[in-house]
């Protein structure tokens, strides 16, 4: 198992490369070049930053039982098919249950935007979101039987 952070605007870099050091799982923090990320455990790519650049270097390396962390409905799902466990930010687990309909809400809102009929407001982040997806990150681990060594 490894797990695969789409770090573009991601703010939960920090914790799942904690969480994977713990564990001694393999973590590879993918981002375009724009961004400065470092770290001395985890793997850090830096890709093109043209659109998808990040989401196409995960979707062809990413294994059945790999875990993603993104926040891009449409990474999630392709990472689905690929079965890779996905998750976000805020500790919301992706599934083929659920996927549809965020993807028929993101259409949705793009066309409401492009008509000037809807405006989203990105809430400002709260301290329990990151212990929320701290936790759930931790459960998806142990649950596939990885305890720490």
């Amino acid at each position: 198992m490894k797990i695969y952070v789409d770090a573009d605007g991601c703010p939960v870099v920090d914790i799942a490369v904690g969480v994977a050091k713990e564990y001694k799982l393999e973590i590879i923090v993918v981002k375009n070049y724009a961004h400065e990320i470092a770290d001395l455990y985890a793997t850090v790519v830096s890709v093109d930053i043209s659109r998808d650049s990040a989401d196409f270097y995960i979707i062809n390396r990413i294994e059945k039982g790999d875990i993603v962390i993104t926040q891009d409905y449409g990474l999630a799902a392709m990472c689905l098919s690929k079965k890779a466990i996905c998750i976000n930010q805020n500790g919301f687990i992706f599934s083929q249950n659920n996927i549809d309909g965020m993807l028929n809400r993101r259409h949705l809102y793009q066309q409401l935007r492009r008509q000037n009929k809807y405006y989203s407001k990105a809430k400002k982040r709260i301290p329990e979101a990151d212990r929320e997806f701290e936790i759930v990150l931790r459960k998806l681990i142990e649950k596939h039987n990885f305890q720490v060594p």
